[in-house]
């Protein structure tokens, strides 16, 4: 695993924390914050997929 595939894994653990608190508190605001950072870390996740896939093949 990369460095941005970590990232974005956390990124997205993060983003699901807020989105549960935001609709546990019905913090509408808080839960699409959370609900924004899972779609970065999804996004970052499979970049540094592709990263990975590039590096695998230039072996």
């Amino acid at each position: 695993m990369n460095k941005d595939q970590v990232k974005g894994v956390a990124e997205k653990a993060k983003g699901k924390v807020n989105e549960v608190v935001g609709r546990a508190t019905g913090d509408t605001k808080q839960e699409v914050k959370g609900d924004v950072q899972q779609a970065v870390g999804e996004v970052q996740k499979k970049y540094g997929d592709a990263k990975e896939a590039i590096k695998n093949q230039a072996k």
